[in-house]
């Protein structure tokens, strides 16, 4: 796979990179988050080769790539400057889409390092079990607080995320989890001894590995920074405005903020405990069952805080962990299934190697690659997570830390309890086992064979007359020059044919002109770039000479608007040769059919020099 190109088309199909306000990835997806959501070209991103699948909901833009996901964005960066990027304009999130969105945002970053620790902790768990290592050494204790660590420093790494989500200085985040952790008042804490602050009272609260308390100071602080910096003259702002927001938020978070969140924290898991003493079955038996239509949509994310509020409080949990693992594992039973039952050669193979894959915990490519297509597999999937989160439920499993539940993380499901490891892999067994069955019960329709249908279309061809290159379109040349083959080009974009197929004109007269008769879908601002539409259909690119967008428009003059009529021979725009050349920039046209896959042939002209108005392209 090009990694570069599928970059470069992914970020022309999200509107470009001044369209992007933020850019993260997590195991499979790259995540978006756009100014304006209507600039995406989603069905051409869904065209794409190399991309799964797309999904719009949950305020973030996402594109499925699966395990290339990371080389992808490695791309992405290297295009864009993304990661300086904080734009306030986000788009428009109202209710539970930016709800989604800040907590999508303030812990996916901070998932690979709590996967880290979990994974961690497990491997102590297995050595200390099988008596591979004492809980007595210093290896184990360096080790174990190895793995303790972001969860000592939670309120830290969630200060910064969180400032980066609510759009305010994300050190001062640091710095107000850093006062909430701070070892003087942890000393505060354990002494038990009334403090006051100001002459008013401090209610003593541990925040150490917390959630709700510093994503609520941190939301607060963003007011408070943003008061400040108004306030603050211009020669002192520097150093007025953090000191304004420590004056304020650092007693604020200790009087009012960080006991009020502690108790909205205790307050959930409360709620989770009184659920499960109830119906201790319900929690992982729902979550089984509709786990692939929260991914879907990103509602997951909403269980995040209260999952990892119970990892904090309680040292284990049941809200998300142990429903997602019977999930996933269904995913990849469906799967499986279908990667055996299938006769489609494609289908086969992506099948395989998505269904091991989910079984791992990583179900994207499973997913939008299988399951979400076809349909009936994903009802198997549902079903089977159901049975399987009823049994895991009545059984007690939780999860003892954070990881993506599957296969490759099963330990973390080895705690205090030795049965609760053996009632998971019970209950992986049977979602596995069910979702495989009803799926081979229910099947699927399966997609032929590329190749079989091009040799049914065969048969029908005897009957089709000449009657296509009848309808052959041409495009007359917009400008007078020497003619370069596309693939010549120096830059990548035009060379590799991503926009299209086409030809080159490297001109020797400053002036475009129409070269068909039709209308101005779009002339860019700068003016270096016009995009054309035919009556007969076809879309043309004229771009005049290589990065000439840095220009802004200087040394262009525009003759046509959006949505003018032309007709072949009207002048487009013109422009100063010489200008341009001084300036640094090559002249070097490309001419290109953008919608070329919507034709059986595009053929550019065989010769070295063209004037304008002569055929330039034939489309078949």
């Amino acid at each position: 796979m090009n990694y570069e190109n599928l970059a470069k088309q992914i970020l022309k199909n999200v509107g470009g990179q001044e369209n992007v306000s933020n850019l993260t990835h997590c195991a499979t997806r790259l995540r978006f988050n756009l100014k304006d959501l209507s600039k995406a070209n989603t069905e051409a991103i869904k065209k794409t080769k190399g991309v799964m699948g797309v999904v719009d909901k949950g305020a973030q833009y996402q594109i499925i790539i699966g395990s290339d996901v990371a080389n992808v964005y490695k791309e992405l960066l290297k295009i864009g400057n993304f990661q300086s990027s904080s734009s306030k304009n986000d788009g428009e999130k109202k209710g539970l889409d930016k709800i989604f969105d800040i907590i999508a945002g303030t812990f996916t970053p901070i998932l690979p390092p709590l996967t880290a620790a979990g994974m961690l902790k497990a491997v102590l768990v297995l050595l200390t079990t099988f008596g591979l290592m004492s809980k007595e050494s210093q290896t184990y204790y360096i080790l174990s607080f190895m793995a303790d660590a972001i969860f000592f420093l939670f309120p830290v790494a969630l200060g910064y995320t969180a400032a980066v989500k609510f759009k305010c200085n994300p050190f001062m985040g640091i710095l107000m989890g850093g006062i909430m952790i701070h070892p003087n008042w942890t000393a505060l804490v354990n002494a038990k001894e009334a403090v006051t602050l100001f002459g008013l009272p401090v209610k003593l609260v541990s925040y150490t590995s917390s959630v709700i308390p510093i994503i609520l100071v941190v939301w607060v602080m963003s007011y408070v920074e943003n008061f400040a910096d108004k306030i603050s003259p211009k020669p002192i702002k520097f150093f007025s405005k953090p000191l304004i927001t420590i004056l304020v938020m650092g007693p604020l978070a200790l009087i009012a903020l960080g006991p009020i969140g502690s108790v909205l924290g205790e307050g959930l898991a409360d709620i989770v405990t009184a659920i499960n003493n109830v119906a201790p079955w319900s929690i992982p038996m729902i979550i089984g069952g509709v786990s692939p239509l929260l991914v879907l949509v990103g509602m997951h994310y909403a269980f995040f805080p209260l999952a990892f509020n119970d990892l904090a409080l309680k040292g284990s949990e049941n809200v998300l962990g142990p429903g997602m693992l019977v999930s996933n594992i269904a995913q990849g039973g469906a799967v499986l299934c279908v990667s055996l039952k299938t006769k489609n050669r494609d289908l086969k193979q992506l099948a395989g190697s998505a269904g091991l894959t989910a079984l791992l915990g990583i179900t994207e490519p499973a997913m939008y690659g299988v399951t979400m297509k076809l349909k009936k597999p994903l009802i198997a999937v549902c079903s089977g997570g159901a049975l399987a989160g009823l049994y895991i439920g009545l059984m007690g499993v939780v999860r003892y830390s954070s990881g993506a539940p599957g296969l490759a993380s099963i330990a973390i499901f080895i705690g205090e309890n030795p049965m609760n490891i053996v009632h998971a892999l019970i209950g992986c067994a049977i979602a596995f086992v069910s979702a495989f069955a009803l799926t081979w019960i229910i099947g699927f329709e399966d997609p032929a064979n590329e190749d079989d249908q091009i040799e049914d279309e065969s048969l029908e061809e005897v009957a089709v007359d000449k009657a296509p290159l009848m309808n052959k379109i041409t495009i007359a040349s917009p400008l007078k020059g020497n003619i370069v083959p596309l693939n010549e080009v120096k830059d990548e974009t035009f060379a590799s044919e991503m926009m299209g197929k086409g030809i080159a004109i490297n001109p020797t007269e400053g002036k475009v002109v129409s070269p068909i008769n039709g209308t101005v879908q779009m002339i860019f601002k700068t003016k270096h770039a016009i995009g054309l539409k035919s009556e007969d259909g076809a879309e043309i690119l004229i771009h005049i000479g290589m990065d000439t967008v840095q220009l802004d428009g200087k040394h262009f003059t525009a003759h046509v608007k959006d949505g003018d009529k032309v007709k072949v021979g009207d002048t487009l725009v013109e422009f100063d040769m010489n200008a341009i050349k001084n300036e640094g920039y090559e002249l070097i046209t490309p001419v290109i059919i953008t919608n070329t896959m919507e034709y059986l042939e595009i053929v550019p002209k065989d010769i070295k020099s063209v004037n304008t108005g002569e055929t330039l392209i034939t489309i078949l």
